[in-house]
């Protein structure tokens, strides 16, 4: 049986969260880019590739990341983000 606090999704490399970049929103490791831009692109209609040439540093991984992460939170399930604090942004 798996436990909460084990948990450990396949976002969590690539989706970060830091208080000192973009106010804490979760972010596309690396990059200020909000996982909320991400999800809003792909709304739109915008294709990855259209994506990576407008955000250079996203890439497709990134996308699909971002992807997964907004599914977790759609289950409404408590799902802790991992700290980019210590990290390089």
């Amino acid at each position: 049986m798996m436990i909460e606090s084990d948990y450990s999704p396949a976002w969590s490399a690539r989706i970060k969260s830091d208080p000192a970049v973009c106010h804490g929103k979760a972010c596309i490791h690396g990059t200020r880019i909000m996982v909320s831009v991400v999800l809003d692109n792909l709304a739109a209609g915008k294709s990855e590739a259209a994506m990576g040439a407008a955000y250079p540093g996203l890439e497709v991984e990134d996308i699909h990341a971002a992807i997964a992460y907004a599914a977790d939170l759609a289950r409404e399930r408590f799902v802790p983000l991992p700290s980019a604090v210590g990290h390089e942004v």
